[in-house]
């Protein structure tokens, strides 16, 4: 962690000690009065509203490979008012596919609900491991295109959760990516915040980002951990994606930014979301 990152994170402490204090907990940020909800997902059902997500890249029908594990919507499963993306390792596959794994998925509302500009905002506790990682992003189907410019699209990572095993476990990343996953790709890391006082791991937070076509603004619990105008900010529609992914490849864990491979005998971990909004501005 740099100097700045440092100044970032103390300054971050100490605006979090003080709205600690106060009687209405955390703000919301921007301010509410400011906003109109568009979209929302409180998971009060018993099972993923088809309605707003589907599967990213995966369904309920056949696994997919991604990175080190399989994706199968069926291990996102809504109960007690909340999403539990589940990571489970299957010795005989998932309902014994004959495809022994991890599995786990990412789901998305590609198609189901786009939107540009605006406030969003996940209230979740993260998935507890190394070798593996939670995420809140965003994408478009145009940001494969290579000119240079986040402008027709980015996918943004309003927070990855990758260091449960380092020493600053209780920090996330946001960063945005532009120009494909190819040789073109081009990508800056925008913070990596410390949660100082609610466990990650074991307690609801919210991370959120404001965009507008100046830029992205990224929020932990209602303060701001960082701001960036890289590649130019996006100004077409993109659709929300919540993940978990394992690092590795070929379905099989291996070492990554997120620690060392994932062994069969790790504990079973969920990713728990209590709510995703979308907000406009007024």
């Amino acid at each position: 962690m740099n100097f700045s990152e440092l100044l970032r994170a103390a300054a971050a402490l100490i605006l979090s000690f003080f709205m600690s204090l106060t009687p209405g907990g955390f703000p919301r940020v921007p301010n509410e009065k400011n906003l109109e909800l568009a979209w929302s997902d409180e998971f009060d059902g018993d099972s993923l509203d088809a309605s707003k997500w589907k599967g990213h890249y995966c369904g309920a029908d056949e696994a997919s490979v991604r990175r080190g594990s399989y994706w199968h919507t069926g291990t996102a499963v809504v109960e007690n008012g909340c999403l539990r993306i589940k990571t489970v390792y299957y010795p005989d596959g998932f309902n014994g596919n004959g495809k022994p794994g991890w599995y786990t998925c990412g789901i998305d509302t590609n198609g189901l609900f786009e939107q540009k500009y605006g406030y969003f905002e996940i209230r979740c506790i993260l998935p507890e491991g190394a070798g593996l990682w939670s995420a809140f992003w965003m994408l478009t189907d145009s940001m494969p295109n290579v000119d240079g410019s986040g402008k027709d699209g980015a996918e943004i990572d309003i927070f990855e959760s990758p260091y449960y095993g380092e020493r600053l476990s209780r920090r996330v990343s946001s960063n945005i990516h532009i120009d494909g996953y190819g040789e073109d790709h081009k990508s800056a890391n925008v913070c990596k915040p410390l949660i100082p006082f609610n466990n990650p791991y074991k307690e609801f937070n919210t991370y959120g980002i404001a965009w507008n076509e100046d830029g992205y603004i990224f929020y932990i619990n209602g303060i701001e951990t960082g701001r960036s105008s890289f590649g130019g900010a996006s100004q077409v529609p993109e659709y929300l994606i919540l993940s978990v992914e394992i690092g590795g490849e070929n379905a099989v864990p291996g070492e990554s930014w997120a620690g060392p491979a994932l062994s069969p005998d790790s504990a079973p971990t969920d990713f728990v979301v209590d709510y995703v909004r979308a907000y406009r501005f007024k």
